[in-house]
């Protein structure tokens, strides 16, 4: 059976790539990975979907035992990858989806450098702080360090390769599923030329 492809989606907070994998869930034959997290769930949140949500403990085991693919610390509270679950999807032959910050992202390319990265930004800073606003889930003074932190996070934007602009979501949607089925295409067709010699 042929691997499935690994896509990481990044961007900073606010540029839509959430609202953009979930969107792709219903289009395309992918695997959404759920990342796990030990803050605690917020209203609205959904366990197994949200995020995985487990204590400390437990998510310094998977460090030890090597079973994170990528992890981070934002706010004091850990984020990453469960390194199984994507192994399995892999080798079922399903594409999984990662939505993950840069931090993680330029993680899971040394270990995957087969993954295809995609950065989604936003039209203008002024766009993004908007945005945030919008969400009313941050004070003023988070929305400045998430402004902050987007500076480090598009500055890793070229590390990508591909690069989007969010100012149409259903036109950014359409274009990511378009580098899914181009890439997923390009690699069938180098595993034909493969089985000729």
């Amino acid at each position: 059976m042929t691997r499935g492809i690994l896509f990481v989606v990044s961007g900073p907070a606010g540029t839509g790539k959430g609202t953009i994998c979930e969107s792709l869930l219903e289009t395309e034959n992918v695997f959404l990975s759920v990342s796990s997290t030990t803050r605690d769930m917020r209203k609205n949140e959904v366990a197994g979907k949200t995020y995985n949500y487990i204590s400390v403990e437990e998510f310094e085991s998977l460090i030890a035992e090597d079973e994170m693919l990528e992890y981070a610390v934002y706010n004091g509270n850990y984020y990453g990858t469960p390194r199984q679950t994507v192994e399995k999807e892999l080798e079922a032959g399903r594409n999984v989806i990662l939505e993950i910050e840069a931090q993680g992202a330029m993680k899971v390319k040394a270990k995957f450098p087969e993954a295809v990265l995609i950065f989604v930004t936003p039209p203008s800073i002024k766009e993004l702080r908007k945005r945030l606003v919008e969400r009313g889930r941050e004070t003023e003074e988070q929305i400045e360090e998430r402004i902050q932190t987007a500076k480090w996070e598009l500055g890793q934007a070229c590390k990508y390769a591909h690069i989007l602009v969010n100012d149409d979501l259903d036109a950014c949607v359409a274009e990511v599923a378009e580098i899914f089925r181009k890439t997923t295409d390009e690699r069938n067709h180098i595993e034909d030329l493969l089985k000729e010699i």
